[in-house]
């Protein structure tokens, strides 16, 4: 078996934000983190994982459900800063990540509560108020985002921004999208709080792309001898 290639136990990694100066060399390479910009020019280290089928990629990653809380707290109120010019009467939190930001953003905008979505259909659900979701994650067909019927009043007829924890394919956040449209509300916009790649920009269109809103980019990465560097 082909040993990893500057690849580690994540353990350690989303637990603190550090300032601009441990950011590390601008181009790489990178070996075992790559050091994401916030808006505010602090840094936070993302883990580098390897990709299974093509181990000469590599994505630098965020599992916010791993991080600590005061890291979630400030990307949080990052992203709201983000989403206050556009005014938005609901925030809809988008599974299953999405749902550790969305509080903090609807505080921080001034709402009580959010919409939640969900991937666990509840035997009172509508088929109707559901989309298809097909991500990198989850390749195969049959995973279904659904709004409750019960929240519907709650996001028809208003001006609403969906928060989920990263934009990548673009497949995931299109779902949701079309669901809240069809449902007659008004989507300003996304937020996230990692754009990955550009691939998503393809798959949105260059309209919605331009109403995606994120904290901080990761790129996709390629190997070299001394680590990662932003892929080509």
């Amino acid at each position: 078996m082909t040993p990893p290639h500057f690849t580690e136990p994540t353990t350690g990694y989303w637990q603190q934000i550090l300032p601009a100066a441990a950011a590390g060399p601008a181009d790489g390479p990178w070996q075992y983190g790559y050091p994401a910009h916030l808006p505010d020019g602090r840094v936070l280290v993302l883990p580098i994982r390897q990709m299974a089928g093509q181990p000469d990629h590599a994505v630098a990653s965020l599992i916010c459900n791993q991080a600590a809380l005061d890291v979630i707290d400030t990307l949080g109120e990052l992203l709201a800063e983000r989403l206050a010019p556009l005014q938005p009467e609901v925030v809809v939190g988008v599974p299953t990540l999405g749902l550790s930001f969305a509080p903090i953003v609807a505080r921080r905008l001034g709402l009580s509560r959010i919409v939640p979505l969900g991937y666990s259909r509840k035997f009172w659900y509508d088929e109707a108020l559901s989309g298809a979701v097909q991500s990198i994650t989850t390749p195969t067909a049959g995973k279904r985002v659904y709004l409750d019927p019960n929240l519907l009043p709650l996001v028809r007829g208003k001006r609403v921004v969906l928060v989920d924890d990263a934009v990548s394919s673009g497949s995931t956040i299109a779902a949701p999208w079309n669901l809240l449209e069809a449902a007659g509300a008004t989507v300003l916009g996304v937020g996230v709080a990692m754009c990955q790649g550009r691939r998503w920009a393809e798959v949105l269109g260059p309209q919605r792309a331009a109403q995606v809103f994120g904290v901080f980019d990761s790129p996709l990465l390629q190997a070299v001898p001394e680590g990662w560097v932003r892929r080509a």
